[in-house]
C-alpha cells in the first residue's frame, strides 16, 4: 500500500495527476498504477464505515468504477485525491445501508448491548489457545468498530478522515465538499459522542471502568459477533501495528481527543477477503474488462 493519500507530501498528488492525465488520453497502464496506488486505501475507508467487510469490498468496487468511468472529467484544477475521494466518499455515503449498519440504532442502545454480555474468563479450546491474544485484540477491534458505527453516516465520514486517517481539516473539508467551519463542528460532535461514550464504558479509555475486551469475548463468541475460526479485522501486520502504536501512544492518563483517534488508528490495515491483495486483483481485473472500461479506452 502506498503512503496515506491524506498525508502523502505535494508529489505524491502530481504523480497521480500525472497518471489521471495519461488514463484519461487512454492508457489502460496509467490507470491501472493508479487503482492500485488508492485502492488498498479506498477499501479500509470503507470497512471503517460498513464494519462488514463483504459490504466494504463491495463498495470498494462500485467507487473504483465510479473513478474509473469519470477519469475523462478530472481536469487538475483540484488535486487527484480530492477529485477521487469526493467521489470515493459521495459513493459511501449514497450507498444502501447493509444490515450490520442498521443493528447499530445509537449509543444508548450499543451500551445497553454491551452491558447485557456478563464479564466472564476467556476460555478456549485447546486448538485455539495460540491464537488467544488475536480473539481479544478481534474483540477491541470489533468493540470499537462498532461504536464508530452509532455515529451517523456523516460524522462517521468526518471522524475516519480526521482522526484516523489524520486528513488535515482543509484537506478534508475539501473532499467532502464542506466549509472547514462546517467539517470542524461535525468533527467535535464525533468526538464528542464517542468520548462521552468510551469514558462511560470502556476499560481501555478509563481502568475503572468495568467492560474488558477479553472479559467481553466470550459473550461475542455466544451472540455471533466474533467468530474465532474467521477472524475479521485482526490480521498479519498486528504485531507490526501494535509495536508502532506503543511507541506514539500517549499515556492514558492524559488521554485527550488525539489519543481517542490513536486508539482507532492501531487497528491494523486490513487485506481483502481473498488475501495476500488477491481480492483486489480480482476486483481490479473486473472493473478493467467491464464494458464501461472498454468503452472509454476503445477495447
Amino acid at each position: 500500500m502506498m503512503r496515506n493519500p491524506f498525508t502523502a507530501e505535494i508529489q505524491h498528488d502530481q504523480k497521480d495527476a500525472s497518471l489521471a492525465a495519461s488514463a484519461a488520453s487512454g492508457d489502460k497502464q496509467a490507470l491501472e498504477k493508479l487503482i492500485r496506488r488508492h485502492q488498498g486505501w479506498i477499501y479500509n475507508l470503507a470497512v471503517r464505515m460498513v464494519l462488514n467487510p463483504q459490504n466494504a469490498q463491495d463498495i470498494t468496487q462500485e467507487a473504483l468504477l465510479r473513478i474509473i468511468t469519470r477519469i475523462a472529467q478530472f481536469e487538475g484544477r483540484s488535486s487527484f485525491r480530492t477529485w477521487a475521494y469526493r467521489i470515493v466518499t459521495n459513493c459511501f455515503l449514497d450507498s444502501k445501508r447493509g444490515p450490520i449498519e442498521n443493528v447499530f440504532s445509537g449509543f444508548d442502545d450499543y451500551g445497553d448491548d454491551l452491558d447485557a454480555i456478563p464479564n466472564q474468563d476467556l476460555r478456549l479450546a485447546p486448538e485455539l489457545e495460540p491464537d488467544r491474544a488475536l480473539i481479544i485484540e478481534e474483540a477491541k477491534l470489533g468493540c470499537m468498530l462498532g461504536m464508530l458505527m452509532c455515529l451517523n453516516r456523516d460524522q462517521r465520514m468526518v471522524y475516519i478522515l480526521a482522526d484516523i486517517f489524520e486528513a488535515p481539516a482543509p484537506l478534508a473539508a475539501e473532499i467532502l465538499n464542506i466549509t472547514p467551519g462546517n467539517f470542524r463542528q461535525k468533527l467535535s460532535r464525533a468526538r464528542r459522542d464517542l468520548r462521552n461514550f468510551m469514558n462511560d464504558k470502556c476499560g481501555l479509555v478509563d481502568p475503572t471502568n468495568p467492560c474488558r475486551c477479553e472479559r467481553k469475548a466470550s459473550g461475542f463468541m455466544k451472540q455471533g459477533w466474533l467468530d474465532p475460526q474467521k477472524l475479521k479485522f485482526s490480521g498479519e501486520h498486528l504485531q507490526r501495528m501494535k509495536t508502532k502504536a506503543k511507541m506514539e501512544v500517549e499515556p492514558l492518563d492524559q488521554f485527550a481527543d488525539k489519543a481517542y483517534g490513536q486508539l482507532y488508528r492501531q487497528h491494523p490495515l486490513q487485506e481483502p477477503l481473498e488475501g495476500a491483495g488477491a481480492g483486489m486483483d480480482r476486483i481490479l481485473v473486473r472493473l478493467l474488462d467491464s464494458s464501461e472500461c472498454h468503452q472509454i479506452f476503445d477495447l
